[in-house]
């Protein structure tokens, strides 16, 4: 019998390659979302269920009515900015969803689950790359809450032997290599979109926040890992607790680190087209650089990234943008 896996947030960006990765690997996806943020023709590897994680009675039912084995939980607002304007929204809709999640869990006797968190929960680290040790001081409300659900995994774990595995993801980029789902955001925020967005003249030009920073060109580094990358480790994850894998955490990154002009110089490239842009001063909040330690991933369930180069990366995103 194909296991079954219940995706909250499976119509938006990551969870919806989460979903073709799982399809992919055997399991039956089950979507729930709201559609608050998601598009419903991301929906394309099993049912969707019309519904957010605040109602704990749909969870329940869908959880019991697909005998799903686990859940991956995708869920969330991620507007760094909206969520300092609008702290109530993100608690309320991030962290009291997710307990409601895990109750409704708790009803059904479900007792896995895959977490999307991040590494905001990091805050401006000392030092990097990042491991998993490094102290967690998130510097917005929306890492808050990541971490606030980092730590109610672990204790639902301690109470009620409930079994997580948090995966802290750095930059997400780039698009399904076969042009089926990519990454669309209202508003969108990412750096790479938005440069593809203004090389396709969709956009007048990007803003470059900052170029006073201590990094070679004085621009912020990240770690950008391709979507792919992060749904297949998210399989991988899964694949571990079912298993019998413990509780824990894991950075999802390369460790390696492309500064906002080296991005900006890759997507000139690839798309043969320059790209006005508007230097800016730095926005509050944004460290220097952020790049991860990616080891533990590796050692705990195999996974090491297979297509983050940052040339598959916005190759890949190049397609989905100027698809039509």
């Amino acid at each position: 019998m194909t296991d079954a896996v219940l995706v909250t947030g499976g119509a938006g960006y990551i969870g919806s390659h989460a979903c073709k990765a799982l399809a992919r690997a055997g399991y039956l996806p089950v979507v729930l979302d709201n559609l608050s943020r998601g598009h419903r023709q991301a929906v394309r590897w099993g049912p969707f269920v019309d519904g957010d994680t605040l109602q704990r009675e749909r969870v329940v039912k869908a959880l019991r009515e697909h005998r799903a084995a686990a859940v991956m939980h995708f869920a969330a607002y991620a507007y760094v900015g909206e969520s300092v304007t609008d702290p109530a929204l993100y608690y309320h809709n991030n962290l009291t969803g997710t307990l409601s999640l895990l109750d409704a869990m708790r009803e059904a006797g479900v007792d896995k689950i895959v977490f999307s968190s991040t590494c905001a929960t990091y805050g401006t680290p000392d030092s990097v790359p990042i491991s998993e040790s490094a102290p967690q001081r998130p510097v917005n409300p929306y890492g808050e809450t990541k971490l606030a659900i980092e730590r109610a995994l672990h204790w639902y774990g301690e109470g009620h032997g409930l079994r997580s595995m948090s995966l802290r993801y750095f930059n997400a980029a780039g698009a399904d290599p076969d042009g089926e789902i990519g990454e669309r955001h209202e508003p969108e925020t990412h750096l790479i979109p938005l440069l593809l967005q203004t090389a396709l003249g969709q956009r007048p030009g990007i803003d470059v926040y900052g170029t006073d920073y201590p990094t070679p060109d004085g621009t912020a580094i990240r770690d950008y890992i391709h979507v792919t990358d992060l749904a297949d480790a998210h399989v991988r994850a899964l694949a571990y607790l079912l298993a019998g894998g413990a509780s824990g955490a894991a950075n999802l990154g390369t460790g390696r680190g492309h500064s906002v002009r080296e991005v900006i110089a890759a997507a000139e490239k690839l798309s043969r087209r320059p790209i006005t842009q508007r230097l800016t001063g730095r926005r509050a909040g944004d460290p220097p650089a952020l790049v991860a330690d990616p080891r533990r991933a590796e050692a705990l369930f195999g996974w090491r990234a297979q297509m983050s180069d940052i040339e598959t990366i916005i190759g890949t995103a190049l397609a989905w943008h100027g698809r039509g």
